[in-house]
Parts: structure tokens; sequence; C-alpha cells
């Protein structure tokens, strides 16, 4: 047996780096070499492989539950907005139609106390017109009664002036019956 040579650990290391001396290898990159081509394309469907396992498995859920999350929170405040926008738009046509109550019964408040007022007026009116009528009626009983005294002492006062008119002009007194024939005469 012969003896063994002793390794030199610097030795691969040159033959490695060195260019071969003769024409059947090319010292370009490994990637490119036929030989090395099998482990690449394993190694790139194992990635793939894995990649693609990683992605439908683990990243595509989180994003599609991270989508579905927002795509929930959106519909529901959108559903959230429209619901307070319907109630807003229930409490305004509330308001109105609490307006439009309130409007009416201070409208009818104010035609009733019109009305109040204007029977109250109509019944004061009247009271004063009856007392009025009431005064008149009196005043023209008093004017009556006066004119009726009036009356009578008319008589007496035209023979009296009749008797003084006739004594004046022909300087002798008529008798009485002369002068109330005489005021009954030109009457």
């Amino acid at each position: 047996m012969a003896a063994p040579t002793p390794i030199d650990p610097h030795a691969d290391a040159h033959a490695t780096t060195e260019a071969p001396a003769h024409g059947g290898e090319s010292g370009g990159l490994p990637q490119f070499e036929t030989q090395h081509w099998f482990g690449q394309i394993a190694y790139l469907l194992i990635l793939f492989a894995v990649l693609y396992l990683l992605i439908s498995k683990v990243f595509a859920p989180r994003i599609r539950r991270v989508m579905d999350e927002r795509a929930d929170t959106i519909s529901g405040a959108v559903a959230t907005a429209r619901q307070v926008q319907a109630e807003a738009a229930a409490q305004a046509e509330a308001a109105k139609a609490d307006v439009a109550r309130a409007r009416a019964e201070s409208r009818a408040t104010a035609q009733a106390a019109a009305d109040r007022i204007a029977e109250e007026a109509a019944t004061r009116k009247a009271t004063e017109e009856a007392a009025v009528a009431a005064r008149i009626a009196e005043a023209e009983a008093a004017i009556a009664k006066t004119r009726d005294a009036a009356m009578t002492n008319v008589g007496t006062i035209a023979n009296d002036t009749a008797s003084a008119i006739v004594e004046r002009l022909t300087g002798k007194a008529p008798t009485a019956a002369e002068a109330a024939a005489a005021v009954k005469g030109a009457a």
C-alpha cells in the first residue's frame, strides 16, 4: 500500500478558483450551466409551492378578513348614517307637525280671544245702549211731562197774553171768557 499523500487544505481552493486549462468547461455563472438546472428548477418549484401555500393559506385570508371587516365597517357606517338621517327626517317632520299644531292652536286661541272680546264689546255696547235708551226714554218722558205741563199752561198764558194785549191796545181789560174765546178762535 502506498503511503497516503498529505491533504493540502488550500488545494481545493486553488482548483475551484482557477479556470481549467482545457476547453471542456467555461468559467461563467453556474446558474446558466445545464447541469445545475434541475436543482434550480426543483428549488423554484419548492419556493413557489411554499409561497403559494403561504399566500393562499395565511396572507390572502388575513387580507380578505381585513377587507371584509372594512366592508362591514363601511356598510355599517352607511347603514347607521341612513338610519340617523331617517330619524332626523322623522324628527324634522315631527317638529314641523308640532309647529303647525302650535300655530293652529295659537290661531284658535287668538280667534277665541278675539271672539270673546267682540262678544264682551257687543254685550257692553248692548248694556250701554240699553242704559242710553233708558236715559233717552226718561228724558223723553220728562220732556213729554214738561211739554204737557207747558201745554196746560199755554192756554192760560195765551189767555193772559191776549188779555194784556187787548188791555194795552184798548185800555179796557177783557173778561176771561172773551179772552178764552179769542184764543180758541185764533187757534
